[in-house]
């Protein structure tokens, strides 16, 4: 089969090539591959630093495959052949304490698609059972960019405890993750702001503040009511420490990414007398996966498609990567 492999810690050695064909084990499925995304987490891997400095290489890549089930291990339903499914990419351990309560997606072992097994950037990927979804309503394209996107934003939002008639800011609002937490926290009533470095096109009755700074961004918010609920998505702690400084009496903030400049500074006094709290959210929990695609096949959430490239143009839409603001990136492998 065809795959896109990684053989060391540069962009340079990452190959589209010929590989063997993937066997299932016990309890486990082969998907045959339509799309996958384009992930920082695969940004990582390849420079081989944060969590991608744990993935052993040579590696496929490849986080959030979609496609359909064409093979399942001992243990599986074979009714499951010929199921259309998107790829949970964090696989929980299945016995820790967080596992037992349900809370997969605080489990401290989980492991991840693409870089502690061979990932989705190939004709075919063998993953858990319990991590291919269903994805019915969505195509393959539409239900990757959901798995990693909209699911981890609903495990934050869920996080924050907003709730209907809360004021929601959301900074980081024009990427793939913030236009899923804009569309989350409306459908959960609050309102919401929507912060951007660059101009954004309403998803619904959200206010859009834009500013190109932090200091911009503190001066739009200087006069705003204190908000209750805060998510970011930015990877930009500053840009988080700022939001930060937003929020009212107990007010929550989550973020979802750290990936930038990881720096935070805060007013510990602020922080402290007004009784503050601050979550990071990694991954998504079955439960946040089930709720995302049923939201997206609904027409809560938008389309968070952007550019497509091919399997063999995967260097080249890791290039551009950085630069990609108008969606989810996806590879079509099929």
């Amino acid at each position: 089969m065809r795959a896109a492999v990684l053989s060391g810690h540069d962009l340079r050695e990452l190959a589209v090539t010929d590989t063997a064909l993937p066997e299932p084990g016990p309890g486990e499925v082969v998907v045959k591959v339509e799309t996958v995304g384009v992930n920082q987490l695969d940004l990582n891997v390849i420079a081989g630093v944060g969590p991608g400095a744990r993935a052993a290489l040579p590696r496929i890549l490849g986080i959030d495959p979609a496609g359909v089930i064409v093979d399942v291990g001992e243990g599986v339903d074979v009714a499951r052949i010929g199921e259309p499914v998107a790829v949970k990419p964090n696989i929980p351990c299945g016995s820790c304490a967080a596992c037992a309560i349900g809370a997969e997606e605080d489990c401290p072992r989980q492991s991840v698609v693409g870089v502690h097994r061979d990932g989705g950037a190939a004709e075919f990927v063998t993953v858990p059972a319990t991590s291919a979804f269903a994805r019915p309503g969505l195509d393959a394209a539409q239900a990757t960019a959901v798995m990693h996107s909209a699911a981890i934003v609903l495990n934050a939002v869920e996080e924050t405890g907003v709730a209907p008639g809360d004021r929601m800011l959301v900074m980081g609002a024009g990427g793939t993750l913030g236009r899923a937490a804009v569309a989350i926290g409306l459908h959960r009533s609050a309102r919401v702001t929507a912060a951007s470095r660059r101009p954004l096109d309403a998803i619904g009755s959200e206010r859009i503040v834009t500013a190109p700074d932090n200091s911009a961004l503190e001066a739009a918010l200087a006069h705003e009511e204190p908000f209750d609920a805060l998510v970011d998505v930015t990877g930009h702690a500053p840009t988080l420490g700022v939001g930060i400084a937003t929020l009212g009496w107990g007010g929550r903030a989550v973020f979802c990414s750290a990936s930038v400049d990881p720096d935070l500074r805060i007013d510990a006094r602020d922080f402290y007398l007004r009784r503050k709290r601050l979550s990071g959210v990694a991954s998504a929990g079955y439960r946040h996966v089930r709720e995302a695609l049923e939201l997206a096949a609904s027409g809560v959430i938008p389309d968070l498609v952007g550019d497509r490239y091919p399997l063999d143009d995967i260097v080249r839409a890791y290039t551009a990567f950085p630069t990609k603001k108008n969606g989810k990136v996806i590879i079509d492998v099929r």
